[in-house]
């Protein structure tokens, strides 16, 4: 199996227990549970999940040269991950983000950017990979500026590499500084070199101002327009509404990279449409959900499998962060992968 490399946005995630949000008053002590200390970010999260499968994996970020730096690699690597492309940067904070997500209610974020803005992509190096997969442009200015003239530079450099690219977004804050910029032309000029896309309905209704109905349909038929933008394979996901694959024809396929340099992988792939519900499982976060998606996708090209199989991984890989147990290689990848050809 080829190795992975996963760059972009990485922070270091601070999960307070809270039994319920609190008021925030002057002067006033509100009692809330013990903090999760976890990586966070597209670069900890589908990295992570990725090497859970079974994948090898070389992730890229920066971060800075503080102590949260220090701790964040660290946790990284314990997980598994190849951290050597991990750049700490002086002077640098480190991005952090402080989780909100009391029971019964979607998570809602306090996000420092730190080091992340200083993210252009120019350092990535592709040696031996067969996948490139780059997450949250919209958290990464320097990678967005001048109409994404960096992201698009990454992409080329890894298509000129004959590396798969892999691109998942971030919902677009309309407060941040993001929002200023003209989305659909920078997505334009960027999926005819993106051979995966996954991101959210949401993702896709901030940046692009697209929406969709939540049956099969509407979430194929936008899955469908994403593809005709360029992208050569995209996974739609929406949250408990399920996950749509739409792919591209065969001749778009063949420029996609290693992942699908075989004729026979290109037939198997091309022009498809496939929807699957999310599983039912206790919902105990959905903290990651989206990035579990992506790997669980991203995993079934690496391992050679056939689109149906993949997506189903993607919901069971989702499903399983979403139930809060871990993921591992024996429950998935043992049971789905078929041998290379």
């Amino acid at each position: 199996m080829r190795s992975a490399v996963v760059a972009g946005h990485v922070c270091v995630d601070l999960t307070p227990e809270l039994p319920t949000l609190p008021a925030s008053r002057p002067g006033e002590l509100t009692e809330v549970g013990p903090m999760r200390v976890s990586p966070g970010g597209c670069v900890a999260n589908t990295g992570g999940d990725l090497t859970a499968l079974g994948a090898t994996v070389h992730v890229v970020g920066d971060a800075g040269d503080d102590e949260l730096g220090a701790a964040l690699v660290q946790m990284l690597a314990t997980r598994g991950m190849r951290t050597d492309q991990i750049r700490r940067l002086p002077g640098r904070s480190t991005s952090y983000s402080i989780v909100l997500q009391p029971p019964g209610r979607d998570r809602a974020f306090w996000h420092h950017v730190g080091a992340n803005a200083a993210f252009d992509g120019s350092d990535v190096d592709l040696s031996g990979a067969g996948l490139l997969h780059v997450g949250y442009p919209s958290l990464l200015p320097a990678l967005t500026a001048s109409g994404g003239v960096a992201l698009e530079a990454l992409l080329t450099s890894a298509r000129a590499a004959g590396v798969t690219t892999s691109l998942d977004l971030a919902v677009l804050d309309p407060a941040s500084p993001a929002a200023a910029l003209d989305w659909p032309a920078l997505l334009a000029r960027v999926l005819p070199l993106v051979d995966v896309l996954t991101p959210s309905i949401d993702d896709v209704r901030t940046a692009l101002h697209l929406d969709a109905d939540p049956g099969p349909a509407g979430l194929l038929e936008l899955a469908r327009r994403l593809v005709g933008m360029g992208a050569g394979i995209v996974m739609l996901t929406a949250g408990p509404a399920g996950l749509a694959l739409s792919t591209a024809d065969a001749a778009r396929l063949a420029a996609a990279g290693a992942l699908l340099a075989d004729p026979g992988r290109q037939d198997e792939w091309s022009a498809q449409e496939h929807f699957t519900p999310t599983l039912p499982v206790e919902v105990r976060t959905t903290l990651g959900a989206g990035d579990a998606a992506t790997a669980g996708l991203l995993y079934g090209l690496l391992a050679d499998l056939d689109p149906v199989a993949a997506l189903q991984l993607a919901a069971q890989t989702a499903a399983t962060r979403v139930s809060g147990e871990p993921i591992r290689r024996r429950v998935f990848g043992a049971r789905v992968a078929r041998p290379a050809r």
